[in-house]
Parts: structure tokens; C-alpha cells; sequence
């Protein structure tokens, strides 16, 4: 990695230090989200780098679809484990059970609007005026929109006609009782430079990103991984290919992508090379154009 790549990684990783440090000091009761995923893992990692020998200062949240990677699960308790960290878990399941939350049907059945509710409870239940994000610009027209502090209303909904300015690196977080914000640390990244940044910081991550063998059906041209929860389809048949998953999310809808690259050297050449968006797998941004942008709206992350 040339030096040039460094300075520029080094700048990114100071801005997002910056940034979740003011947050920590504009507000009262942040939450850093978690996903399980190598964004939230590198928003994580910058977390524990600002405030280093302290213990990161506010909990983390997961919000469990019930449908999750068993791997991310458990990759995720053990990072809880080895630093010692707070999780608080929001269970979509548990929306359904309450009745703020109606489980869809069809072969096409997902949950990941449903984390909608359940990430509103969480931050209500719990008073958090804060949630830290690992969304980055790059991801999806809808993410472009977003600022680094992102202001939600009393019903946890976005407006991105209605957006603050942010001159410099100057950030607004004064809001109305009832309100919170989403806090965007990653904002300036691309996926090349989390992939680089976790090969240079030699960060640990779920196997899923890494090329193995796995059962998969094409389901409207996205390879979705056979499991228990993924809604059958009579004839619809099965193929064990070498995959890896370029984002990590509910199983119903995360696709993966043909890929021999099983180790952190390769992913970046791979990235490199591609010419299908991140986020292309992802069978819940094809229900519409607007898709992504309709659930942030709505409260989504």
C-alpha cells in the first residue's frame, strides 16, 4: 500500500475520530449501532481509538431481524466479549409480538422494514438522543443525501429537504425534546477504503466476507443463501458455489457475490476491480427505485 493511500486513510480515520468525539460531547445519552457488519466494525474500531485507555463511553445496538447470519451473531458477542462493551438488542421479533410490527408472507418476504419499528422502540425505551451509523455516501443515492448529523423528528423520521448546513467542521446538534440524531462518522469513506483501512489496521471480521463454500438459490438474479428462513419456492432449485458476501444483513435478502477471494489481499484487488455496486446484491433495494430512501424516511439506520 503506497504511502499516498496511508495519508489519505489517516485522514479519514481522523474525521471520524473527530466526529464521534463531538458527538460524546454534544450529547447526553448516545448509542453507537451495530450491525455486525465491516462498517460498523470500523466505526467501532475508531471508537475504541478515541477514547483509548478509557472504555468506549456509550452502549452498542443491534437491531436482530431473528433472521440473521448465525456467524454474525456470534462474531458479534465475542467482539462484546473481548472489549469489554455494553449491547443492547432490539428484536424485530419481539416487534411482531407486541404488535408494532406485521410479519410480511410470500416468497418475497423480508424483515428488513421491520427493523424500522423496532430500532424506534429502542431509542425511545431507551432516551438515546444519538445513534452513530456506519452508512457511507457511496453506498446508495439515498445515503449521498445524508449529512454527517443528521436530524430525526419526535417520530424518528427524516427529512432530506430539510437539512442543516455543516460549514467546515462545524456541526448542529441542538434539537427539541423528543427528537435525536443520526450521526454518520464513515460518511467520507468508500468501500475501498474500509476494505484498505482493514487490511492496514489488520482488523478482525465475520467469515462471511471471505470466499467459501455455500448453498445458494439465483432468486431474480440474486444469489440468496438456502437456510430455514428463506421463503421456498416449489422447483426452485439449489447450487453450492464459492461465494462471500460484500454486506452482511437480514438472510432473506443479502446476496452474494461469485468470489474466490479468501483473504483480505484479494478483497481489495477484487473491489478494485468490479463494476457492480456494494449494495447490487441486495435483493431489498430492487423492490423500487426509491427504496432505500422511502425506509429512511420512515426511521430507517
Amino acid at each position: 500500500m503506497t504511502s499516498y493511500n496511508l495519508t489519505h486513510l489517516r485522514e479519514l480515520e481522523s474525521e471520524g475520530i473527530y466526529i464521534i468525539r463531538e458527538v460524546a460531547a454534544q450529547f447526553e445519552n448516545p448509542v453507537l449501532m451495530f450491525s455486525g457488519g465491516k462498517d460498523s466494525i470500523c466505526m467501532l474500531h475508531l471508537a475504541i481509538k478515541a477514547f483509548y485507555p478509557a472504555k468506549v463511553p456509550f452502549p452498542l445496538l443491534h437491531v436482530d431481524t431473528g433472521h440473521n447470519f448465525p456467524e454474525t451473531i456470534a462474531f458479534r458477542d465475542a467482539l462484546m466479549k473481548k472489549h469489554d462493551l455494553n449491547l443492547i438488542v432490539g428484536s424485530v421479533q419481539d416487534a411482531i409480538n407486541e404488535g408494532i410490527a406485521t410479519e410480511e408472507t410470500g416468497v418475497s418476504a423480508s424483515r428488513i422494514r421491520l427493523q424500522i419499528p423496532a430500532l424506534l422502540k429502542a431509542i425511545e425505551d431507551n432516551k438515546f438522543d444519538c445513534a452513530l451509523g456506519g452508512a457511507r455516501r457511496d453506498e446508495e443515492k439515498a445515503r449521498a443525501k445524508e449529512r454527517f448529523f443528521s436530524h430525526r423528528d419526535d417520530f424518528g423520521q427524516w427529512d432530506p429537504k430539510n437539512q442543516r448546513p455543516e460549514l467546515w467542521n462545524l456541526f448542529n446538534g441542538r434539537k427539541k425534546m423528543g427528537e435525536h440524531f443520526r450521526v454518520f462518522p464513515l460518511s467520507n469513506w468508500t468501500e475501498m477504503d474500509v476494505w484498505q483501512y482493514i487490511l492496514h489496521e489488520n482488523i478482525d471480521i465475520p467469515n462471511l466476507y471471505f470466499a467459501h463454500q455455500r448453498e445458494v438459490v439465483n432468486r431474480d438474479g440474486v444469489l440468496l443463501y438456502k437456510s430455514d428462513v428463506l421463503p421456498t419456492i416449489e422447483g426452485e432449485e439449489s447450487k453450492v458455489m464459492s461465494v462471500r458476501f460484500r454486506t452482511i444483513g437480514d438472510m432473506t435478502s443479502t446476496g452474494a457475490t461469485i468470489s474466490d477471494a479468501d483473504t483480505l489481499e484479494k478483497i481489495v484487488e477484487e473491489v478494485a476491480s468490479t463494476r457492480m455496486t456494494e449494495r447490487g446484491g441486495r435483493a431489498d433495494d430492487k423492490r423500487s427505485e426509491t427504496s432505500m430512501e422511502d425506509r429512511k424516511k420512515e426511521g430507517y439506520f
